[in-house]
């Protein structure tokens, strides 16, 4: 397995990645240079300086006990305070005081009779109390004699400096990512139909990315701008024929060979209508407010007047959400068309989830077995043979049709099986 599963516990996008490559090497840094100064620095320096007071102490002492005057004298001249009794009966230190430690240890094991040292009461002066034969005595010096003044300044300095540091290159780093993030809306915006202003910035690699990708875009709009033209004139000259085939047959005598022309020629149209629906699927209409239950609503009516059963499952009244409405319903449409073609039955259920809106079309027909159903949405697909081709035929094109308006919303399209009805059952779902 590796390293995996650290990937778990990684940031997914490309700003939070980035931020974490900057941190690291600078809380790392602090962690090793503050263990270095504070093992090697900061220890070493309070023993040495421990060690000299202690001989101090020890100086006063002996002569205390020789000549208590020149004891005064020498213990005055090294600002050492000696006081007749003990003033602490135990040992105490704050526990931020890290060369504390390192002071009472060389304490402790260089000053004979030590009974208990003070470094909280007074922290510039501790209390020292040493058993003598003359009784317990209290000495008191300057704690800049045992450990360097203010070792918390370094790591403070240490510190403050990172963050300041850290702070100016997260500015830095966030003016570089700006730009990317900026081409990742764009190209995301493009995939949905949409075209958002983009202004190619940023370092030079960025700049030709930005440049690439609006290339990109002029070459596929100039595209579409051409098939549409093109299928706008395809329209009009299959549509011409298709009409006069229409007139010239309603004029010759009725029979059943001039009714199966006639339907026919009705389902040409019908096909030709279908294709150019799916070939301008690009050409979707612009987002507004709607009502997603009104929508379905409008589908199952219309469904009804051609005769359908179709029931629907939605609450009286939804929220609005930022859909393309015609789009919507010509998806819709097309999946209750498909329900009631291959079965008799249609339900549609509306349900509006945290983030997306889901639309449900299920149908009692044969459905479409697991390892045919991506070849389903597939354009011009057709599999009569799994659906019951004896009830309508068609062009393969109403998955695909749904499938596209879903993607060009940022949503799916996925095919399933029905449980209530027993048929096939599709879920549109769609972004809030």
């Amino acid at each position: 397995m590796g390293f995996a599963w650290i990937k778990r516990f990684l940031p997914r996008g490309l700003y939070g990645r980035a931020a974490l490559i900057l941190l690291v090497p600078i809380v790392t840094l602090q962690l090793v240079i503050s263990t270095a100064i504070l093992q090697r620095y900061f220890e070493g320096v309070a023993r040495q300086m421990t060690q000299a007071a202690v001989q101090e102490l020890i100086l006063v002492l002996n002569r205390r006990a020789a000549d208590p005057a020149q004891a005064a004298a020498i213990a005055q001249d090294l600002f050492i305070d000696v006081t007749p009794g003990a003033t602490v009966s135990t040992t105490q230190r704050d526990w931020y005081d890290l060369t504390g430690i390192e002071v009472l240890r060389v304490l402790e094991d260089d000053l004979p009779g030590l009974v208990a040292v003070d470094l909280t009461s007074d922290w510039r002066r501790p209390q020292i109390v040493v058993d003598t034969a003359e009784g317990p005595v209290t000495l008191s010096m300057s704690r800049n004699r045992m450990s360097a003044s203010n070792p918390h300044q370094l790591l403070v300095l240490i510190v403050f400096t990172g963050i300041f540091m850290a702070a100016v290159a997260y500015v830095f780093l966030r003016n570089q990512l700006r730009p990317i993030r900026r081409l990742a809306r764009a190209s995301e915006a493009f995939g949905k139909g949409q075209v958002v202003p983009f202004t190619p910035s940023g370092a030079t690699e960025v700049r030709s990315a930005g440049h690439a990708f609006l290339a990109m875009r002029s070459r596929i709009e100039t595209m579409l701008e051409q098939r549409t033209l093109m299928l706008s004139g395809v329209s009009h000259d299959l549509r011409t024929p298709l009409t006069r085939m229409q007139l010239g047959l309603t004029m010759l005598e009725q029979g059943a060979e001039v009714e199966a022309l006639k339907r026919d020629v009705e389902e040409m149209e019908q096909l030709l209508s279908t294709f150019l629906d799916f070939a301008r699927g690009e050409a979707l209409d612009d987002q507004v407010a709607a009502d997603p239950v009104d929508l379905a609503r409008q589908v199952a009516d219309d469904a009804r007047r051609g005769g359908g059963q179709v029931t629907l499952e939605a609450p009286e009244r939804g929220t609005d959400v930022l859909l393309r409405p015609q789009a919507v319903r010509r998806a819709l449409t097309n999946l209750v068309s498909n329900a009631l073609r291959y079965g008799t039955e249609a339900r549609i259920a509306v349900a509006l989830v945290p983030g997306a809106v889901r639309f449900s079309v299920e149908d009692d027909g044969p459905g479409i077995p697991a390892d045919l159903r991506e070849a389903a949405l597939r354009p011009f697909t057709r599999l009569d043979i799994a659906r019951n081709q004896d009830q309508g035929s068609g062009v393969g094109l109403g998955l695909a049709i749904a499938s596209d308006i879903a993607r060009r919303h940022g949503g799916s399209l996925a095919l399933g099986d029905s449980t209530r009805l027993g048929g096939l059952k599709i879920d549109l779902v769609l972004p809030r």
